[in-house]
Formats: C-alpha cells, sequence, structure tokens
C-alpha cells in the first residue's frame, strides 16, 4: 500500500512538473506583453507587472499589420484543415477497412513520409505552385499545407475507425442499411472525435507555420501572422519585446479558442458499451 501510495505521488509530481514547464513559457509572455518599458529594461524582471499598461499592444497594431496577417493566417489554417478532414476521412475508413496488400504499403508510406524534412519537400512543391501560378498566394499554401498535414491526419483516422467496432456495422447491414447509410448514421457519428482531433492538429499546424509562408509567400499583404511577428525584430537581432510579446500572446488566442470549442469532443472511452458480448 505505501509503494502504491508512492508511485501514486510520484506520478502526480511528474504531472505537476510537465504543466509547469508548458505553463511557464506562456505564463512570462503574458506578464511581458503587460509592462511598460520601465520594467522590461529593468535588472530585476517579476513575473506579475507592477505598472500593467496596453501600450505594448497599440504599439503593435500601430506598427505591424497584425489583424491582415491574422486574417490570412485564418483562412489558410481553417482551409487547410476542412480540405485535409474530408480527404483523408474517407481514404481512412478504406485503409482501415479493407487489409491488402495496397493498403498496407500505404500505411507504410504514410508513416514514412512523416520523416521528410521540411527543406526536402520546399523545392518540389515550389516548383510545382510555380506550373499552377499559385506562388505567392494564400490557395497556393493551402495547397502545401493540406499535403504537410495529410499523411498524419490519414494516420490518425485510421486508428480510429479501427477503434469502431465492425460489429455495429455487420448489425446495420443485418438490418438492412446500405453502405453509405452505414457510413453516414453508425461510423461517422462515432469517428466524430477523431475527426475534431484530426482537424485541430491541421489547424494548429497551418496556424503556427513559418518556414513554407516565409518561402512562399512575398507580398506583404499576403503574409501570415508567424513571419509578420519575425518584423518586431530589427536588422540587428533586436527585439521590440513588449510589442512583439503582446503581438505573439494575441497569436496564441485562436488555437486556445478553437481547442476550447472542440475539446469535448476530443474524448475517450465514446465506444464504451455500444457493443455487448
Amino acid at each position: 500500500m505505501r509503494t502504491r501510495k508512492s508511485a501514486r505521488a510520484g506520478q502526480y509530481a511528474a504531472l505537476l512538473a510537465y504543466l509547469a514547464f508548458l505553463a511557464l513559457p506562456f505564463l512570462w509572455l503574458v506578464s511581458t506583453a503587460f509592462k511598460p518599458p520601465r520594467e522590461l529594461a529593468g535588472l530585476h524582471p517579476t513575473w506579475i507587472p507592477q505598472d500593467p499598461t496596453l501600450a505594448n499592444f497599440r504599439q503593435a497594431f500601430d506598427e505591424q499589420p497584425l489583424l491582415r496577417a491574422a486574417l490570412n493566417s485564418l483562412l489558410a489554417a481553417f482551409s487547410a484543415a476542412v480540405v485535409a478532414v474530408v480527404l483523408a476521412t474517407p481514404m481512412a475508413y478504406v485503409m482501415a477497412r479493407r487489409r491488402t496488400a495496397l493498403t498496407r504499403v500505404a500505411s507504410g508510406w504514410v508513416v514514412v513520409s512523416q520523416a521528410f524534412p521540411f527543406v526536402l519537400l520546399i523545392i518540389p512543391l515550389f516548383l510545382v505552385l510555380k506550373n499552377l501560378r499559385l506562388i505567392d498566394s494564400v490557395p497556393g499554401l493551402v495547397m502545401v499545407y493540406v499535403v504537410w498535414a495529410l499523411p498524419f491526419a490519414l494516420w490518425m483516422l485510421t486508428g480510429y475507425v479501427r477503434a469502431v467496432p465492425a460489429e455495429l456495422e455487420e448489425a446495420a447491414a443485418v438490418d438492412g442499411a446500405g453502405r453509405l447509410r452505414i457510413l453516414v448514421s453508425v461510423t461517422a457519428p462515432l469517428l466524430a472525435p477523431g475527426i475534431a482531433a484530426t482537424a485541430l492538429f491541421a489547424f494548429v499546424t497551418a496556424w503556427n507555420e513559418f518556414f513554407f509562408a516565409l518561402v512562399l509567400l512575398k507580398t506583404p499583404e499576403k503574409q501570415t501572422l508567424p513571419v509578420v511577428l519575425t518584423h518586431f525584430i530589427g536588422a540587428e537581432g533586436v527585439a521590440d519585446l513588449g510589442p512583439l510579446a503582446a503581438a505573439a500572446f494575441l497569436a496564441t488566442l485562436p488555437s486556445l479558442v478553437v481547442f476550447a470549442i472542440i475539446q469535448r469532443r476530443i474524448t475517450s472511452g465514446m465506444l464504451a458499451g455500444a457493443v455487448k458480448n
């Protein structure tokens, strides 16, 4: 009993340490965003601003087109998430339900493709977009994000489809339901957590992406938020810390809002009790 309590205490301690590791940088970012220049230049920084101000936010919006860049990022991230989920869902169903040599090869290729670095992909993607005349355009950037997110989205959804008991589909078929009716009325509702998690992954990945946006977008009016954030760093590498922290704090909010909206769908155990032995 004492060993079990010690193990439980160790687990809680590890969890608290992990939460602190994730939370402290964000809390420091929030604190910096509300500090006046005098406190930012102080020799003894504090966690809580002594004289909180919104001047950094006003300066950030005055110096850079944050709203336009945020709209570009939102359009690219949302479009990439929708397209990736729409393409990956039927593909994942086929790969999970039809165990053939072709599907096994496809599954292996999905796993191997995750090892490709950004630099290896940017040149062929750039040439393809150049031939399609989609360089320096948000639709071209969306295509790149879909290509990058699709393998992992497919891998995620395949696991969720395999978790859906095949007995449910067989029972629906015995009751006279056709394949399309089974997919829409039986399988799709049970895949809601997987679809939500996949959409969240694709959205957050596209929202935070920097490298592809930097290479493909040259017009300032089309640049995304991560690229615009780099404009707060001067030519000599000196960062305008207050406005940069304020802009970075605002850039994290959409991801948090999206997660808060769909987090109820990302739960386990939705299939518990669906099939009786």
